[in-house]
C-alpha cells in the first residue's frame, strides 16, 4: 500500500479538492495530510485523515512590516515539514497550492519524494510558480496554464463526488421547494460574501416574484424572520442536493466552485471577488464568460442583479452551449498520474 501524503491550504479552496481526491482513494492507499492550523486542519481531521501542522508564514499582499518575519518562519516551517517527510517517508507528495504547501514541497524535493502540485487558477499563483521545479508536473485545470510550465499537463479540476449524486426530487422536498417557480442558488464562498449577502437582501421582495432561493450564506450570517421561499442556512454539507434542486447559481467566482457549476451545466451569474486578492477570480470568470458559458456581473454593479438575473435566465443560447461544452471532472485524470508517479494502481 503506496503512502500519499497530500498538502495544500490557507482556503477551503485548497483543501475540499485535496479531500475529494483523498476520498477516491482511501481505501487503496494509505494517506495523511500536513499543513497550518488553520481551516485545513478542521477539514481534513473532520473527515478522519491524519494531520501533521506545520506553521507557515502567509504573505500579506501590502506593505506591513509583518512581511518581514518572513523568511524566519519560512525556515523553521521548512526544517519541520523535513523532520516530519524523514519520518513518514511517503512515496508521493501532492500539493493543492496555497502558502501552507510549501515546506511540504521544499522538504519532498530535499529528500527526493516525488511532488505533483495542481494550480485551480488560470494564472499560477505565488505558490506554485516558486514551486513548479521541484515537481514531477504542475497539473491544471486550464489547458492554457499547462503551456506556461515545461512541466504543466493539463487535467481538469478535480470535483467533489458527492456534488454530482444529488436527486432533483428529494433535494427539493428536503428544502420545501415547489415547481412554480425556478430556484436559485446563491454561494458566497467559505465564509459567505458581505456584499452578495447585502445585495441579495437588498433585493429580495422583486427577486422573490421570480424564484425560490436556497441562500448559503456563511456562518453569523442568518436573516432573522426570513420570507416564504427563501431558505437560508450558514453552511451546507449536502451540496449534492444544493446543486440538485436549483435551476441557477450566483456565486463568487473560486475556480473549484466555477467548475462543479459548469460540469452539472448550471446556468451562473459570477460576481468575482476583486479587492484583497491577486485577481484569480476576475480571470477565471471572464475566461468562460468569454466562451459564453457563463455570465459575470462586477461587485460594484450588484445594484442591477435582479436584472442580471432575469437576463440570465431567459438565455437559451448560453444553457445550449453549457449543453455542448464538453467540460467535465478531472478526478480521474489526476488520479491518474498519482498512480503513475506513485507506481500503484488505483
Amino acid at each position: 500500500m503506496k503512502y500519499i501524503l497530500f498538502t495544500g491550504g490557507g482556503s477551503a479552496g485548497h483543501v475540499v479538492p485535496n479531500l475529494a481526491l483523498m476520498n477516491e482513494i482511501k481505501y487503496s492507499h494509505r494517506l495523511a495530510y500536513m499543513g497550518t492550523g488553520g481551516i485545513e486542519k478542521g477539514l481534513v481531521e473532520q473527515a478522519g485523515y491524519p494531520f501533521f501542522t506545520v506553521d507557515c508564514p502567509k504573505l500579506i499582499r501590502s506593505f506591513t512590516l509583518k512581511n518581514l518575519k518572513i523568511p524566519f518562519a519560512l525556515n523553521a516551517a521548512k526544517k519541520r515539514a523535513k523532520e516530519i517527510l524523514m519520518r513518514e517517508r511517503p512515496d508521493l507528495v501532492f500539493s493543492k497550492g496555497g502558502y501552507a504547501s510549501y515546506p511540504a514541497i521544499w522538504a519532498a524535493h530535499k529528500l527526493d519524494i516525488p511532488v505533483l502540485t495542481h494550480e485551480s487558477d488560470l494564472s499560477a499563483g505565488l505558490c506554485t510558480r516558486l514551486a513548479a521545479k521541484k515537481c514531477r508536473y504542475v497539473l491544471t485545470s486550464f489547458p492554457e496554464t499547462a503551456e506556461a510550465f515545461p512541466n504543466g499537463k493539463y487535467t481538469g479540476s478535480p470535483v467533489r463526488r458527492e456534488v454530482l449524486n444529488g436527486e432533483r426530487t428529494r433535494a427539493k422536498r428536503k428544502y420545501s421547494f415547489t415547481d412554480e417557480k425556478p430556484v436559485l442558488l446563491i454561494l458566497g464562498g467559505g465564509s459567505g460574501s458581505r456584499a452578495i449577502n447585502e445585495a441579495v437582501r437588498a433585493a429580495l421582495p422583486v427577486l422573490l416574484r421570480s424564484f425560490q432561493i436556497l441562500h448559503l450564506c456563511g456562518k453569523g450570517n442568518l436573516l432573522p424572520n426570513a420570507p416564504e421561499g427563501y431558505v437560508q442556512r450558514e453552511f451546507e454539507s449536502d451540496m449534492g442536493s444544493a446543486y440538485a434542486c436549483c435551476d441557477m447559481v450566483l456565486s463568487r467566482a473560486g475556480s473549484n466552485t466555477v467548475f462543479e457549476i459548469l460540469v452539472l451545466k448550471k446556468p451562473a451569474l459570477l460576481v468575482p471577488l476583486a479587492r484583497g486578492s491577486r485577481g484569480d477570480q476576475v480571470e477565471n470568470a471572464e475566461y468562460f464568460r468569454r466562451r459564453n458559458l457563463c455570465r459575470t456581473l462586477p461587485e460594484t454593479e450588484l445594484v442591477k442583479l435582479p436584472s442580471a438575473l432575469s437576463e440570465l435566465l431567459r438565455d437559451e443560447k448560453l444553457k445550449a452551449d453549457l449543453l455542448s461544452c464538453g467540460v467535465e471532472s478531472g478526478t480521474k485524470r489526476i488520479l491518474s498520474v498519482i498512480e503513475q508517479e506513485s507506481g500503484k494502481s488505483i
